[in-house]
């Protein structure tokens, strides 16, 4: 795989993805209102005196997880139903070359997201204790884990079943993913499930490393495999049409 149609190709989804204003706005949109609204309204039984403790560290892991795996996967179908894909498809561009461009785009508008986010969470009261470069680190893996999912659903489902697809996964992660409700609240059976899933080993590392805390072996082990496995499914399986 050949780094310059690479960069040429995120360049062109990261300009696509700006112009689609509507989806940046809800990429930005829904994160800072469930944060503001979740830490303003004591109804979660999150466990800490202040609400945006544990709020921002899961509302960070929330927004990576909607614009990796929802968003990205949405646009995609869509893209492919269409017949835009298929044009990339007589090109030398190549299936896990495109899948890689899409990812790094996703990385852009996560930056963002972050920039907004941060200081949101830091003007109602968060004080993270540290653990940045894990915290960051956790979020890239997971970025490539959720766009493989993504992207596997968008390669291999037709658009409408896509949409429904995504929205419905991305709501079970999000019950089961610690990030508004902690895991500690679930079920024994139902949280051991929920282990082993991306989006509960993403909060758990948030949470652990901007605590202050070790960061959990176990949920490192759990996103690895998902980064691993989820891409390799998605570039196996993709059509482009």
């Amino acid at each position: 795989m050949k780094p310059r149609p690479v960069i040429a190709q995120a360049r062109a989804e990261i300009l696509m993805t700006l112009r689609r204003g509507e989806s940046l706005l809800l990429a930005l949109g829904i994160p800072v209102l469930l944060l503001v609204f979740f830490s303003e309204v004591d109804v979660l039984p999150v466990g800490t005196r202040h609400p945006v403790t544990f709020l921002a560290p899961g509302v960070l892991a929330l927004a990576v997880m909607s614009t990796a795996m929802v968003g990205l996967g949405i646009a995609t179908g869509f893209e492919r139903s269409y017949g835009v894909l298929k044009r990339l498809g007589t090109t030398p561009l190549g299936r896990p070359a495109l899948l890689t461009a899409k990812t790094a785009a996703i990385l852009v508008v996560e930056v963002v997201q972050v920039a907004v986010l941060v200081p949101v969470a830091l003007a109602l009261g968060w004080d993270p204790s540290g653990g940045v470069l894990a915290a960051l680190g956790a979020v890239l893996v997971a970025t490539v884990a959720f766009a493989g999912l993504g992207l596997l659903m968008a390669g291999t489902l037709r658009a409408e079943v896509t949409l429904a697809a995504a929205n419905g996964l991305y709501l079970l992660l999000l019950l089961l993913g610690g990030m508004v409700v902690p895991l500690a609240k679930l079920p024994g059976g139902l949280r051991a499930l929920a282990r082993l899933l991306p989006a509960a080993a993403l909060s758990d590392v948030l949470h652990a490393s901007l605590g202050g805390d070790p960061t959990p072996a176990r949920a490192w082990a759990v996103l690895a495999a998902w980064a691993v496995v989820a891409p390799a499914l998605a570039a196996a399986a993709f059509r482009w049409e």
